[in-house]
């Protein structure tokens, strides 16, 4: 009678769904997180410089992604879009649903850390004939995004594990996988372990290379 397969000749059995699994994970949390960021810089924006209008929009799209749970927007981008016939896939609804999450997030980091800058800056560029657009990129862009990195890594950290929700509307990101390879092995503890760790390994990473962005921002 042969010995049953030990974890790790069960974890080499199930390496490709679960790095398919990663795989998806990574790219969803990377898509959100650079839609999120463009969109969010351009709300931040909105909310500091726009006129009354632009600031009663932005303000309103931000209080109200934010005060929307994250599974509800994904459920939201999977099923309602579809009624208004905009078919998504579950892949391209869930990084939509996250993005839009990520967005209200990035807004209001990127709003503090403008409205932090002395306001004679922007008119010292003005006087010297810069553009908004020249005033942003050279002198309060770098010093807002040296005040907002901290709080972008730790956004980027919580899309990470927001992503674990896509499971729902069936996403095959790690989670997925990993409850699967479950089905079949009956080895819970050790496969959510795991799983635990890659999540950690993928956050570890987000945290070293914002800490690498900074370091090299605070050398310029």
């Amino acid at each position: 009678m042969n010995p049953p397969p030990s974890f790790l000749d069960l974890v080499w059995l199930a390496r490709w769904p679960l790095l398919y699994g990663l795989g998806t994970t990574v790219a969803i949390s990377l898509l959100a997180i650079a839609g999120g960021t463009v969109i969010g810089t351009l709300l931040g924006l909105a909310l500091t410089y726009g006129n009354r209008f632009v600031r009663i929009v932005a303000r309103a799209y931000t209080d109200f992604v934010r005060g929307t749970p994250v599974l509800v927007l994904v459920l939201a981008s999977f099923y309602i879009l579809g009624t208004i016939g905009l078919d998504l896939s579950a892949f391209q609804a869930g990084v939509l649903a996250l993005t839009v999450f990520c967005s209200s997030h990035v807004g209001e980091i990127t709003r503090g850390a403008l409205q932090t800058l002395p306001k004679g800056q922007t008119e010292a560029a003005k006087a010297i004939g810069l553009t908004f657009g020249q005033t942003f990129r050279y002198v309060l862009g770098p010093q807002a995004l040296r005040l907002s990195l901290p709080p972008l890594v730790n956004t980027g950290a919580e899309m990470v594990k927001a992503s674990t929700l896509l499971s729902v509307i069936g996403v095959a990101e790690l989670l997925l996988r990993t409850q699967e390879v479950i089905s079949r092995t009956f080895q819970s503890l050790p496969f959510y372990l795991l799983a635990g760790l890659l999540y950690f390994t993928v956050n570890f990473a987000i945290e070293r290379l914002g800490r690498l962005v900074e370091r090299r921002l605070s050398a310029a």
